[in-house]
């Protein structure tokens, strides 16, 4: 059967598509029990919802692990996805929205605002790449960056990294404290210390050194900060000038 066209799609169908595609791209396929605990609903509504949504030709069953998205599918998630994203980008950078509370506007407005809308504050904010929580944004024809990161609890002891984003932008405490501390998109992070036994870890953030736990510290994703080689070490292995090699001879 043909998939309809994604300006036919309902506020719950992209709903549970978006859902769909953010417990895949965890776990592989989505479960009904993973699904209905996502969208807070009934897992008897649930099986409704995918075998209907099966029959549209936007999921695909997955033996005794639950559904995956088709190419229809998936196009229609994203397409959400990035509607949602750009919301809360124009929301913080445009209207001064705090980034703990852009989420819940953009659920709302996600549904309601036209494609053309969309790219008008697309192109006003200079075709974004990210949102104000580092999630990337896909795009127009539906290419989106999905590189798995290190998490900040994975760091070693020393070593630096940059964050990229945040692993969900649902929890406005988690986000508003990540603020407190300094700890956003592109601020470089040092583990100083790691307490044993799942202790609380002692960053390095600018001059200051906030203890975290590693439940937070795994909602953080990270990439490692190269440090340049030494300049000796760099000046040993560049080749001799030319003048020098011909003295020799």
């Amino acid at each position: 059967m043909t998939a309809p066209s994604p300006r036919a799609l309902t506020e719950p169908v992209e709903d549970y598509l978006k859902a769909i595609y953010e417990l895949e791209r965890r776990n592989g396929a989505a479960s009904t029990s993973e699904v209905a605990l996502a969208l807070a609903v009934a897992p008897a509504s649930v099986t409704g919802m995918v075998r209907r949504l099966a029959a549209q030709g936007y999921l695909d069953h997955v033996p005794y692990r639950g559904v995956q998205l088709t190419a229809a599918g998936r196009a229609a998630a994203l397409r959400t996805i990035r509607r949602h994203r750009i919301l809360e980008t124009y929301l913080t950078q445009v209207l001064g929205y705090p980034w703990d509370r852009v989420h819940d506007e953009a659920e709302r407005l996600e549904h309601a605002a036209s494609d053309e809308l969309i790219e008008c504050l697309a192109a006003a904010l200079g075709h974004p790449t990210s949102d104000p929580h580092g999630a990337p944004i896909p795009t127009v024809d539906g290419l989106v960056d999905e590189r798995v990161h290190r998490t900040l609890a994975d760091l070693a002891v020393g070593h630096t990294a940059r964050m990229v984003r945040v692993a969900s932008d649902k929890d406005p405490d988690l986000l508003r404290y990540l603020a407190d501390i300094a700890l956003r998109p592109g601020a470089e992070v040092t583990l100083v210390a790691r307490a044993p036994y799942d202790g609380p870890l002692t960053l390095r953030i600018g001059e200051a050194q906030p203890i975290v736990g590693p439940n937070l510290a795994a909602q953080v994703l990270v990439e490692p900060v190269l440090t340049p080689a030494p300049a000796s070490a760099a000046s040993a292995t560049e080749p001799k000038p030319a003048a020098s090699r011909a003295r020799r001879r």
